[in-house]
């Protein structure tokens, strides 16, 4: 059964700490920075690759080369654990629970209160795609076929109806109607 209930997130006003500096921790951080360049995020790992420093020289990453411990939770918001131990992992999923902090734990289902889908970004249009964590790999696919579907252009329509719906001088409801109603071609099939 899936209950998984898609939101989007400011993050850009959220603190997340990555637990981890392998590729993991690279395709995490890339994805979220990708969606949200100005979030702010630390990285806590004994080693930390260089393409995770790359990154981290350009957005604002703090970077702390070291073993994990509690006190890397305060202040944070969100955790993502990305080692490839899995200890330390559990460890990292027990304290940001008791902490009430959400946490994603890489490749462990059962220790995530979040999943970091597939993200679709044209513009102002954002699609999230999730699989309720069974497989990752077609969340990845699928957000590959929908960035192709999707033309480049896709910010100019949503672009426009935004000025027009902003002109309309009618109630709530009589303005989705008619955003309806203008919108209904985006679905109708050549059959």
């Amino acid at each position: 059964m899936n209950t998984l209930y898609p939101i989007f997130l400011k993050t850009e006003q959220l603190d997340f700490l990555i637990v981890g500096g392998g590729n993991v921790a690279y395709e995490k951080l890339f994805f979220i920075l990708k969606s949200s360049p100005q979030t702010k995020a630390t990285v806590v790992a004994p080693f930390i690759r260089e393409e995770v420093r790359a990154l981290a020289n350009n957005y604002a990453v703090e970077l702390v080369e070291g073993i994990y411990n509690p006190d890397y939770l305060k202040g944070r918001h969100i955790v993502i654990a990305t080692t490839d131990n899995p200890a330390v992992n559990r460890q990292v999923y027990e304290d940001a629970r008791a902490k009430q902090l959400l946490v994603n734990v890489a490749d462990t289902p059962e220790l995530c209160d979040l999943y970091l889908g597939g993200i679709v970004t044209k513009g102002n249009l954002k699609i999230a795609i999730s699989t309720n964590g069974k497989s990752p790999t077609v969340a990845k696919r699928l957000r590959q076929l929908f960035e192709n579907i999707f033309p480049e252009d896709m910010d100019k329509l949503l672009q426009n109806l935004h000025r027009y719906r902003s002109t309309l001088k009618l109630s709530f409801e009589q303005k989705v109607d008619r955003m309806n109603a203008l919108t209904q071609e985006l679905i109708k099939s050549d059959d």
